[in-house]
């Protein structure tokens, strides 16, 4: 997949493309359907050109939200670079990232479409959302993208919403969900099981005094994920995955420190310390809880292990 960033001086390659334009945290199932609109409306016939065009995506970095309201800590579902990943296993041949900041934000909604879309990117065909809104203050919907689409002579798709069992696909919803704990609710609706990656650092070794030696990952503090014990699949760098019960909390038993997420490689010998690993949530165990003493909490890992196995088990 080709990544261009910013409107200017597009390959040749490139330019006229059908592209999806939204800003994709967490490219849910929702997501790929309008991916999917997008890739169909890059076909011949539909491109309006002879022999099609490619098909490809329009983000924006940072999220519009945080650019807006950067006092106030916004929980990613994925980093730019796990959406480019995403955006490339699903086929689409190139991802526009367009820079959110104030030179971008003063765009009406046709400076957006004219000198973004039209002259900058040469588009064919715009995919959306039925909730994409555009713009300064926001003056742009799906109504204005298709007068406009008209006005400048390329195709436009709005994809209404989707969803199952009653409920909406979207990033706000996988957001809440995993602020409750519900890594596998929030799985069914991004369609994979959300992950982690960080860095193995050095812990109080508290885990391994108990006979539980732990990998420790430090996640950013705007990552509300619900705290608990869960079943997990540590990936490390080597590419092995292995089985995990994993911890994320404030210790209340010890210290009461900052959270921390520690994961227990059910079948792993070995030191982790500098590697890099990725951390896929399951399935949510329990709540975090405070210990009288240091056996019940002994006693009770035991029986969260046990729980992971069979969670883990299960998937195999």
């Amino acid at each position: 997949m080709e990544i261009i960033r910013g409107w200017r001086d597009i390959p040749a390659a490139f330019y006229g493309a059908s592209l999806a334009i939204g800003n994709f945290d967490g490219v849910h199932r929702g997501h790929r359907v309008v991916l999917d609109a997008a890739k169909a409306a890059a076909t011949k016939g539909r491109c309006r050109t002879a022999s099609g065009c490619p098909a490809g995506v329009v983000v924006f970095e940072p999220h519009p939200r945080q650019y807006f309201q950067p006092e106030k800590p916004f929980f990613h579902l994925t980093t730019m670079d796990r959406k480019l990943e995403l955006l490339a296993e699903y086929g689409m041949a190139l991802t526009v990232v367009l820079p959110f900041d104030a030179e971008f934000a003063r765009l009406t909604a046709e400076e957006f479409v004219r000198d973004v879309l039209v002259e900058g990117l040469g588009i064919r065909h715009a995919t959306t959302g039925y909730n994409f809104f555009f713009g300064n203050g926001r003056e742009g919907n799906p109504d204005v993208l298709r007068s406009l689409g008209n006005k400048y002579d390329f195709g436009v798709t709005i994809v209404e919403a989707v969803g199952s069992s009653g409920e909406i696909f979207s990033s706000t919803r996988v957001r809440e969900l995993l602020a409750e704990g519900d890594v596998a609710a929030a799985a069914d609706m991004l369609g994979r099981f959300w992950q982690k990656k960080g860095v193995v650092e050095t812990g109080a070794g508290r885990g391994a005094g108990l006979g539980f030696p732990t990998a420790n990952i430090r996640l950013q503090r705007n990552i509300a994920l619900g705290h608990g014990i869960y079943a997990v699949r540590v990936t490390t760098a080597d590419g092995k995955r292995y089985n995990a019960a994993a911890y994320l909390g404030t210790r209340p038993t010890f210290d009461a420190g900052a959270p921390l997420l520690e994961s227990f490689l059910l079948d792993f010998e070995g030191n982790l310390y500098g590697q890099e690993i990725t951390v896929e949530f399951v399935d949510y165990i329990r709540a975090d809880a405070k210990f009288k003493s240091i056996s019940d909490l002994t006693k009770q890992i035991k029986v969260d292990c046990t729980k992971a196995r069979e969670i883990l088990a299960a998937l195999e």
